[in-house]
């Protein structure tokens, strides 16, 4: 059997990139919370956001430390698997990609330390502010790979020259017509995952009657950023498909599982189908009609271009964008639901003995890694079978390889990952079942003064006795 290069390295990527994006996604929200409740600390005196900060500051170290251990690995990959990509559009990327380590991740690195160590070495202030500035340098981060990513999704800015891109003008390169909605879109989902987490072990925490001083802080302060933040992100989702529609109809249409190239409006809204690509249209299609052209020309009699308006080799395959939306947009409505609700009980004054409320937040912490993995794959697969729309085919920017090297080193990531990040996990999993720790019992076990600090992240005594 011939084993497809292209696709094993697609795969490849693929899933080293989930695993990824699950971590940033989480400590880009986390981050700022620790500040929040840091800054909070030292306006009130109140030392239960201190006692909470440095319980998630714990988590946080643990998953950071995977998120850095991944990202890595994707650098490499462009090297191995996709010199070809690098050698068209390395002159613009390569830039955005260092620009990333040079302002967010040095940032976050010279800060993190304090931030992990400092509790009782450096004054408060000095503790606050590093918290702060890792929490920017965490969201600096998203802000440069997303400005690269959104080049590749509509390259502005630059020139081609014997078939290679250069930049022309950094500002359109980096401020790309889809970028600002994406940002704002990609911040929004990472508070939004933080928040549910939060959210969630709050709610066990009082379902099980433990931590009673903290609990109901963290299921009150996760409630409250998701009662703003989910219907937020639905409007800023509107504003993002809309960028989508002005500049990749093409994902759009895919996205839509619309299909009439110039059929005129109105167009329904399909809910749910079953996308024919031989047959070019859609099995057992359940769709609204007028819907469609209201959500996305804002005009009931509005119209826009079907998948028919393109050759099928320059068309996305629809099994990612066309669910993977569905999906995405099933769970922020699932968010929309649950943080109403509990502002209803919250309003109600019995918050925190609505159980019935608790049992159903306890069980929302996975929602937004869901979300934010579905809306990956609607982004990524729909911009195929382009890696930089326009300019470089996904198949002409692999490297020249043998299937055999990535699928050998594709089933190496597998057995690693799954077992070194099985162990970190584990680990995360076991500080949020002890849940934070009184004052009294933290210095017992942490020391204080010039004693070594523990249970602070893989580097504290706490990993070393498992």
């Amino acid at each position: 059997m011939d084993l497809d290069v292209v696709l094993l390295a697609r795969i490849q990527f693929a899933f080293t990139v989930a695993f990824h994006i699950i971590f940033p996604s989480f400590t880009i929200g986390l981050s700022a919370w620790i500040a929040t409740l840091l800054v909070i600390w030292r306006r009130t005196g109140d030392e239960r956001y201190r006692t909470i900060a440095r319980f998630w500051t714990k988590v946080f170290a643990v998953s950071f430390a995977m998120g850095v251990v991944s990202g890595i690995v994707l650098s490499y990959q462009f090297g191995t698997n996709w010199s070809h990509f690098s050698y068209v559009v390395g002159n613009v990327v390569s830039p955005l990609i260092g620009y990333e380590v040079l302002t967010a991740f040095f940032l976050e690195a010279t800060f993190l330390g304090i931030m992990l160590f400092g509790w009782n070495r450096v004054p408060p202030w000095l503790h606050v502010m590093s918290a702060c500035f890792v929490a920017i340098g965490t969201l600096m981060s998203a802000f440069w790979i997303l400005s690269a990513n959104s080049w590749m999704q509509f390259p502005t800015g630059h020139v081609v020259r014997d078939g290679i891109a250069y930049p022309e003008d950094w500002l359109k390169i980096i401020f790309s017509p889809t970028f600002p909605f994406r940002l704002a879109h990609m911040g929004i989902a990472a508070y939004l995952t933080t928040s549910f987490v939060i959210l969630a072990i709050g709610a066990r925490y009082i379902l099980a009657g433990t931590h009673p001083k903290y609990s109901g802080i963290m299921l009150k302060m996760g409630l409250g950023m998701a009662i703003v933040l989910a219907p937020l992100q639905a409007f800023i989702g509107d504003q993002s498909g809309l960028a989508v529609r002005d500049h990749q109809p093409v994902k759009l249409a895919a996205i839509e599982g619309h299909w009439e190239a110039d059929a005129p409006g109105p167009v329904p809204l399909v809910l749910f189908a079953i996308p024919n690509e031989k047959e070019e249209r859609n099995d057992f299609e359940i769709a609204v009609p007028y819907l469609g052209s209201l959500l996305l020309t804002h005009s009931l009699t509005g119209s826009y271009p079907g998948l028919k308006a393109v050759a099928p080799e320059d068309r996305p395959p629809l099994w990612g964008p066309f669910y993977g939306f569905r999906l995405m947009v099933g769970i922020g409505f699932l968010m929309i639901f649950v943080a109403f609700w509990g502002a209803f009980r919250w309003w109600r004054g019995d918050l925190l003995q609505a159980r019935r409320f608790l049992r159903v937040a306890s069980y929302m912490w996975p929602a937004g890694f869901i979300a934010v993995l579905s809306g990956w794959i609607v982004t990524e697969v729909g911009r195929q079978p382009w890696v930089v729309t326009g300019l470089l085919r996904t198949g002409d920017a692999a490297s020249p390889v043998s299937a055999a090297v990535v699928l050998t080193s594709l089933i190496l990531f597998v057995i690693v990952y799954g077992i070194v990040f099985s162990f970190g996990i584990y680990y995360m999993n076991r500080l949020l079942h002890r849940g934070p720790e009184e004052p009294a019992e933290a210095e017992d076990v942490e020391g204080v003064g010039s004693r070594p600090l523990a249970g602070v992240g893989p580097a504290g005594s706490e990993a070393y006795r498992g």
